[in-house]
């Protein structure tokens, strides 16, 4: 894939983080009573119109859709083509209200790749696990969840859909206990600490929580800017680096895959930065080899491949 020189950014609120919450806690808090109440089938039925309200009455998601929908299965796309991405996303949301009230049982879940980390986690050794908006990164707590002994937390912005994440943090009130919040003066090394106890720390690596600098890298076909921040704290903190996307296969299944990019033990200072290229370039060959696999897991709903110059108009 092309790289292409790195760009500051020097201030500005990303994209994603200026777009309006939709839905209210009232509503949320019905369709988390009718889930819980009626079951995982019974109460899907909503989520399937819930979907079809997003296709119609949406159209940035629409679009935003499309956009990407074009890219990644090379032909024309059709409403159906919609309708699938979008109910995807919201099964993904749905099963989460599930996943938080510690029902994993009702999912086929998968495991892809886990073996080194089960490793790491018998030295007590930390690593980094990036993931992306691709799937239900939800899968990875609560794998943790089910398993004492195995720690993870997620570093996270928390300010996006906050009604939502406080919906479903009722339902399970310790579920906020694993998540250390990005962009506080104190991240870094609450993150640090984290490693140094032996927990995976899993961070959405695609998207900037704030000003950031960027590399833009051939994505789907056309040039799209990632974020280093992510990278440079890997290699700062010198800790491994998997690659972590949990895929929703249809139905119940989710298929959990994980793949090294990178150690960042032996990193020096001299040889910093293009091993931050490397790497960034390694994970975005990752997520596009997975979106081509499963292209309707992909829940960026807004213009990812937007130009560094329309950004900073």
């Amino acid at each position: 894939m092309k790289t292409e020189p790195e760009t500051p950014r020097a201030g500005g609120t990303p994209e994603w983080l200026q777009r309006k919450e939709r839905g209210n806690v009232f509503w949320l808090s019905v369709m988390r009573w009718l889930s819980l109440a009626l079951g995982r089938r019974p109460s899907r039925i909503v989520v399937y119109g819930i979907a079809l309200y997003f296709v119609l009455a949406v159209p940035a998601a629409r679009k935003a859709s499309r956009a990407y929908l074009d890219r990644v299965l090379r032909r024309p796309v059709t409403w159906l083509d919609l309708y699938r991405h979008i109910l995807a996303f919201s099964g993904t949301i749905h099963d989460r209200i599930y996943l938080l009230n510690n029902r994993q049982d009702l999912f086929d879940i998968r495991i892809f790749g886990g073996e080194p980390l089960h490793a790491l986690h018998a030295v007590n050794t930390g690593c980094f696990l990036f993931g992306a908006h691709l799937g239900s990164f939800e899968m990875l707590r609560s794998i943790a969840r089910d398993n004492t002994q195995l720690k993870v937390c997620i570093a996270m912005y928390p300010e996006n859909a906050r009604q939502l994440n406080g919906t479903l943090a009722a339902i399970n009130p310790h579920v906020m206990l694993d998540i250390v919040s990005l962009g506080q003066l104190d991240s870094m090394l609450a993150i640090h600490h984290k490693l140094k106890e032996g927990t995976m720390v899993g961070i959405l690596a695609d998207r900037a929580s704030g000003p950031d600098k960027y590399i833009s890298q051939s994505f789907l076909g056309s040039p799209a800017r990632f974020p280093t921040g992510p990278f440079r704290m890997a290699a700062m903190l010198r800790y491994p680096v998997y690659f972590m996307a949990g895929l929703y296969e249809g139905g119940n299944r989710y298929d959990i895959q994980f793949e090294l990019l990178a150690d960042f033990s032996n990193s020096t200072p001299a040889s910093r930065e293009d091993e931050i290229r490397e790497v960034l370039a390694r994970y975005v060959n990752a997520l596009e080899r997975h979106c081509q696999t499963a292209p309707f897991n992909w829940f960026n709903f807004y213009d990812f491949w937007k130009s560094a110059d329309s950004e900073n108009t």
